[in-house]
């Protein structure tokens, strides 16, 4: 299976490094991404938008000879979505960690603070106490210290998704995380904006992961036996 492992915002490939080896150990081909703007500190990421980082991964999907798992991790969720919308025959499974689809004509995140075209690693203020769950110190320090910048047209852009609704018949597996399976269920049952697109989905499963926000750096063992368990079952 070809594991394409996309991340959430203020990240590059390397935030996989400690999730990857299962994966790779039981055989498959894992391809962790850094998108479009996320290459360095210094990149001019101004011009790039949402719709730059779902064509990136739709052309890793396009490069691939074999079936396709796709794993989006926080605002990356969004990114895999409108990717398997494009590409609903070519992926096999949509996996998202700590997030899940986003629907047509919502933005990711359009309130995080920007300027000049980039949204920089907020003040660990901004975020709830439920997404730095087990981020002691040092893995603050440590993600502050690899954070890139976020393009502010990946936050704020709306997702445009097509009339393609084949998208809704990819099975999905949901890694809970601050907010458990029981929680997620019962918002989609209250109908709440936030699972909106995912009550739309045919075949979903959810898998708890009690953590924050970053099981990557808080979890990787377990989330990297998680995902091969995902997998294995696609």
């Amino acid at each position: 299976m070809n594991i394409i492992l996309v991340p959430g915002f203020w990240l590059d490939a390397s935030s996989w490094s400690a999730v990857t080896p299962p994966l790779e150990a039981a055989g498959h081909r894992v391809r962790p991404l850094t998108l479009p703007g996320l290459e360095s500190v210094d990149t001019d990421r101004s011009a790039i938008g949402l719709r730059d980082h779902i064509d990136a991964v739709v052309a890793e999907i396009d490069a691939s000879e074999e079936p396709v798992v796709l794993v989006g991790h926080s605002g990356g969720g969004a990114i895999i979505y409108g990717a398997i919308d494009a590409r609903p025959d070519r992926v096999v499974r949509g996996v998202y960690v700590n997030s899940g689809p986003l629907a047509d004509g919502a933005s990711i995140n359009d309130e995080l603070p920007a300027s000049n075209g980039e949204v920089p690693l907020p003040d660990w203020s901004v975020f709830e106490e439920a997404d730095l769950i087990d981020l002691d110190d040092e893995l603050r320090e440590q993600f502050r210290a690899r954070a890139i910048p976020q393009p502010q047209g990946v936050a704020a852009d709306k997702q445009q998704l097509s009339h393609d609704d084949r998208r809704l018949s990819v099975p999905a597996t949901v890694i809970a995380c601050e907010f458990s399976s029981e929680m997620l269920r019962g918002l989609m049952e209250q109908g709440h904006p936030y699972v909106a697109e995912l009550t739309r989905l045919s075949d979903v499963e959810f898998v708890d992961l009690p953590t924050g926000h970053w099981p990557q750096f808080t979890k990787p063992a377990e989330l990297g036996a998680v995902l091969l368990a995902a997998v294995d079952r696609s």
